[in-house]
């Protein structure tokens, strides 16, 4: 059977129970998760293996599907945001208009986008950056920065995703902060983040601000006296205001990769020598 074309295909293998097993709110969630390749259809509990088999060996591969979906995706955002009134949109989300293009800081970088939705950087243009960045200038409230860090699972629907969350985010970040000890350190200095006061007793912690109004806080423990060491990331408790979970999900775990290619080129590699 050749690749699933769609959601739908996949969907039609499933039990339709919605039974959250998976740790989706509904299977038509997962359906969508599985083709966005985010989960595996081996992850549902309920699925025969005569199902799992349709698909065996014939699911392309990771980068493949994500090209295709963010390029569908971007291009509806991009047209989306061509019909804002950009200048009107700048105040609310805290950027600035200039030259027909809106900007905002993304990582301590300039990021813009034109009143045609074409897309400017000082960075390289990552799906995991384009489409919060859009998404933030969409639907951001303009809720103003509280000041209060709450975690992921707090966000509103952040609960169901959390697992995935810890998974794909704070265990990658935990992994190359434990290997490589400079991380936080290249992460104020490239990414215009920068070191605060310890918070939740943690033993680092770096503020990173990838939107204006959705500051992320990671916060670091050491091991000692038999503990290993941990690290949890966190929002501001009006995250969830100014940028959809999914787009918070997204960015957070880019970051991850990032720190992850950060830690191969420089980290790893110094070590190595």
């Amino acid at each position: 059977m050749q690749r699933p074309r769609n959601a739908m295909e996949i969907f039609k293998l499933l039990e339709k129970s919605n039974c959250k097993k998976c740790g989706e709110k509904t299977c038509m969630a997962f359906a969508g998760a599985v083709f966005l390749a985010h989960r595996r259809l081996d992850e549902c509990p309920k699925l025969s293996q005569e199902a799992l088999n349709q698909f065996a060996g014939k699911t392309p591969e990771h980068h493949d599907i994500l090209e295709e979906s963010s390029g569908d995706l971007l291009k509806k955002l991009k047209s989306d945001v061509a019909h804002l009134d950009l200048a009107t949109a700048a105040e609310r989300v805290g950027g600035r208009f200039v030259d027909n293009k809106l900007t905002l800081k993304v990582l301590g970088r300039d990021f813009s986008v034109d009143t045609g939705g074409n897309l400017f950087s000082e960075i390289h243009i990552n799906h995991w950056v384009a489409v919060p960045f859009l998404d933030y200038i969409l639907h951001c409230q303009g809720v103003p920065i509280s000041g209060s860090w709450i975690s992921f699972r707090e966000l509103r629907e952040g609960m169901e995703r959390y697992p995935f969350f810890k998974k794909r985010c704070e265990e990658p970040m935990k992994r190359v902060a434990d290997i490589y000890p400079e991380l936080f350190d290249d992460i104020v200095h490239v990414f215009g983040g920068r070191r605060v006061d310890s918070r939740f007793q943690s033993d680092i912690s770096v503020v990173l601000n990838p939107l204006p109004l959705v500051p992320v806080m990671i916060c670091y423990w050491l091991p000692g006296e038999g503990m290993d060491s941990s690290l949890h990331v966190f929002f501001d408790k009006t995250a969830d205001r100014n940028l959809d979970v999914e787009s918070v999900f997204t960015l957070s775990t880019g970051l991850a990769q990032m720190f992850e290619k950060i830690a191969l080129r420089h980290g790893l590699a110094d070590a190595a020598s």
